[in-house]
């Protein structure tokens, strides 16, 4: 990879692997979401993927996510800016905002312990989409997130 790609290239100028090196690995676009018909607004469950390794946030069949989970969502650079629901400190989101990566993220901090100790990721209060019925989805929404058309 090439030395500081995130400050030095656009977002659409990164290679493959320096584009998957941008996930800090926090798990939240792991999370199950519903979109509201009327209002379109977005429901954030704390119920992750059932591939998610919660403990490690990390997918557990990364190579075949789209063929075991057809719903799984694939960030491109391309699409970036359909992810508004991706939170304030995910590192595609800042960068397309102009934003530099914050301190804790892995490239910067070298690991991602210090990101799991500031609670950024979804190790401390996720579930396994296994242990939810989903009959179960509407007591574990955790926000209601406005989405403009």
């Amino acid at each position: 990879m090439r030395e500081l790609f995130w400050e030095r290239y656009r977002l659409d100028e990164l290679t493959d692997e320096e584009w998957e090196a941008l996930c800090d690995g926090c798990g939240q676009c792991c999370l199950l979401k519903f979109q509201d018909e009327d209002s379109g607004d977005l429901a954030v469950l704390n119920v992750a993927c059932e591939l998610l390794d919660i403990n490690s946030c990390r997918c557990g069949d990364y190579a075949n996510r789209f063929e075991r989970v057809p719903d799984c969502t694939q960030l491109t650079p391309a699409r970036i800016d359909e992810f508004r629901w991706l939170p304030g400190s995910c590192a595609y989101r800042r960068l397309a905002e102009g934003r530099s990566l914050a301190r804790w993220h892995p490239l910067i901090a070298g690991d991602s312990r210090r990101m799991h100790r500031k609670g950024i990721s979804v190790a401390s209060f996720a579930v396994s989409q296994r242990d939810v019925p989903e009959t179960d989805y509407e007591e574990h929404i955790i926000a209601i997130l406005p989405i403009d058309g």
